[in-house]
């Protein structure tokens, strides 16, 4: 009988793949920022993004273990969306001595990382939607390359406060210190406005979800 679905925590249980990982909230990020992705990369294509840590490689049977556990992490993102669930944990939307939590930096590093990496598949998605004579993306809204960049905006701040403030003059700082709950807040409803645009623009590509969101067996 097949045992029970390796789940991404339990990558994080074992030492020999654990050192093969980023910490824990950067994959959970990396891995929703490829679920979120208008076209899904194969499993061979975006694991060894992740992968950027040295050590022995484990056997094959514990690599088998490794690739099911983040499977399973890009299920869980899916899922959450497809049933508009929360698409990362509350504890993550608290501040620690004025600043992002820093898991909630590292899951948005983990984000950033991945969102170059697939950059490629978001231009795709826009240009065949631009060429598409279907009314693929909506057009009562505002437009797509500036929702973009609003999300992307908000993500690198707080996934680098301290580089943000840096970059700002003095006047500029005091402003976004006085603001950084409220950008935090903001998290889940850019997270949600990520995830509508690369739906809209998926809309234009083959159906790249059903291939990850079968239960398992």
């Amino acid at each position: 009988m097949k045992n029970k679905v390796t789940t991404l925590d339990d990558l994080y249980l074992e030492p020999t793949l654990q050192v093969l990982l980023p910490e824990k909230a950067y994959t959970q990020g990396f891995t929703f920022a490829v679920a979120t992705s208008p076209e899904i990369p194969m499993p061979e294509t975006w694991m060894p993004w992740l992968m950027t840590k040295s050590g022995d490689l484990p056997s094959t049977s514990l690599l088998d273990t490794l690739a099911e556990g983040l499977m399973d992490g890009l299920r869980t993102h899916l899922n959450a969306m497809r049933l508009n669930a929360a698409l990362l944990p509350q504890r993550y939307l608290t501040l620690s001595a004025g600043m992002p939590n820093p898991t909630l930096s590292l899951w948005l590093t983990g984000l950033l990382a991945a969102h170059a990496k697939l950059e490629p598949c978001w231009q795709r998605a826009w240009t065949l939607a631009k060429q598409s004579s279907a009314d693929d993306l909506a057009q009562d809204k505002e437009d797509p390359s500036k929702r973009l960049t609003r999300c992307l905006k908000l993500f690198t701040t707080l996934a680098d406060a301290q580089m943000a403030l840096s970059m700002r003059n003095q006047e500029q700082r005091l402003l976004l210190k006085e603001n950084m709950s409220k950008l935090v807040a903001q998290i889940p409803a850019i997270l949600e406005d990520y995830v509508e645009l690369a739906g809209e623009l998926a809309g234009v590509l083959p159906n790249q979800f059903e291939n990850f969101t079968q239960p398992s067996q």
